[in-house]
Formats: C-alpha cells, sequence, structure tokens
C-alpha cells in the first residue's frame, strides 16, 4: 500500500510541477525545463529518504530496499521526462 501512495504522490507532484512550468513558460521558455530538474532531484531526495527510512527503522536491508527505490524513482521520473518531451 505504501509503494502505490508514493507512486501516486511522486505521479502528483510531477503533474503539478509540470503545469505551473506550462504557466511559466510564455515568459520564461526554459521554465519547463528548470521545472523538470527541480521535480527530479525533490524526488530523488523523498524516495533516498523513504529507503533511508525502511533500512535505519523498519531493518530492512539496502539489497531489499534498492529495488523498490529504483521502481519508486523511475515510474514517476520516466512519466514526466515523456509528458516534457512529448507535450511541453
Amino acid at each position: 500500500m505504501r509503494t502505490a501512495l508514493f507512486l501516486t504522490s511522486g505521479l502528483l507532484l510531477f503533474a503539478s510541477i509540470l503545469i505551473i512550468a506550462k504557466l511559466f513558460s510564455e515568459h520564461f521558455p526554459s521554465a519547463p525545463n528548470w521545472a523538470l530538474a527541480l521535480g527530479l532531484s525533490l524526488w530523488l531526495a523523498a524516495t533516498g529518504a523513504n529507503m533511508w527510512i525502511g533500512v535505519s527503522k523498519a531493518g530492512y536491508s539496502v539489497a531489499d530496499e534498492l529495488p523498490i527505490l529504483l521502481l519508486l524513482f523511475a515510474v514517476p521520473a520516466v512519466a514526466a521526462v515523456l509528458i516534457r518531451w512529448r507535450f511541453l
């Protein structure tokens, strides 16, 4: 359940960042690029913190948490990059 919530949060984060970037892109043409970089940085920090909590508090090993980190980061990040590339 936590994984689904994190995936949904990531998709919503990137959706909101790209919508805001679209609004600013008329006056600042590089806004979508900056927004995507900011979103990827924030999302990597959030998923890294989730992994750290899983390792330090929940008792999972890094080998157990690494595939979850990759899944949680990659799915929303790839979706955001594809949307940015295709539509913005």
